[in-house]
């Protein structure tokens, strides 16, 4: 039986590749067809450290995860400190209110119920998160849960390869994300804690409450420290943040977008 599920899923893994070479978004993507879900993102870690969304099937599932990440509550970090899997039929039930009230919540709004997190692992070897995401509510079948644990068994053996250790594809997909976005948001806590005399923790926490309550990402409010556009003084810290300031050189800057639309 364990054999037929598993070929199974590596033949729904080949289908999604249609001829390529399986690689770790082609094994998402199935997961996500397997189960029925409205998406799902693969989230993964270096040495054990902080996980790092790195793949998402839609970017409304890839926000969800960034949001966790945000945030430092949710289903995927969860499974991984605790090796195992987390499953939440209902994002709008009392306990994962009390459990993840921020990500519930957000969750909630963007009309996601279910969320379900397996972590990608072997043994010691900890890899990442898989996490499924389900418009309705309600458990996974015993089904799916078997399908879903052999995916993410799938997703560790495209990561890791048998020869040379972590293959090209992870290697691809994860230095990026890491050298580009993780980098500049812990260069940004340290500017800020040391601006504030407070500690790398307290900052980091505190750029997340930023990029949360103004609906930017992480990302952007780091970007944004580091470059001087955003000051998030120890002061007004009760008051609220100032503004934003735009960048009239980024066209992609949604502020600056803003700022046109009011001038014209």
């Amino acid at each position: 039986m364990d054999h037929d599920r598993s070929a199974r899923v590596w033949g729904a893994i080949r289908a999604v590749a249609d001829g390529a070479s399986p690689s770790l978004a082609h094994a998402v993507s199935a997961c996500a067809q397997a189960l029925s879900a409205a998406g799902a993102g693969l989230a993964m870690t270096r040495d054990g450290g902080l996980l790092e969304p790195v793949l998402a099937t839609s970017p409304e599932i890839g926000e969800l995860d960034e949001l966790q990440f945000e945030l430092g509550e949710g289903p995927s970090g969860e499974a991984a400190t605790i090796s195992a899997p987390v499953l939440n039929p209902d994002l709008a039930g009392v306990a994962a209110g009390r459990r993840w009230p921020a990500f519930a919540a957000a969750g909630g709004a963007r009309g996601v119920r279910g969320v379900f997190a397996f972590p990608v692992a072997a043994g010691a070897a900890r890899v990442g998160v898989l996490t499924v995401y389900r418009r309705e509510p309600g458990p996974l079948q015993r089904e799916q849960l078997e399908e879903a644990l052999v995916f993410a068994d799938a997703l560790f053996v495209l990561a890791l390869d048998s020869r040379h250790g972590v293959s090209p594809d992870l290697d691809e997909v994860i230095g990026a994300a890491f050298t580009a976005r993780r980098a500049e948001v812990h260069q940004a806590a340290g500017r800020l804690a040391s601006q504030q005399r407070i500690s790398v923790t307290d900052a980091l926490l505190r750029l997340r409450a930023h990029a949360y309550s103004s609906g930017l990402s992480l990302y952007t409010v780091a970007v944004d420290v580091m470059s001087d556009r955003l000051h998030l003084d120890g002061d007004l810290a009760t008051g609220g943040h100032p503004p934003r300031q735009p960048d009239p050189t980024d066209p992609t800057d949604p502020e600056q977008d803003e700022k046109e639309q009011e001038e014209d």
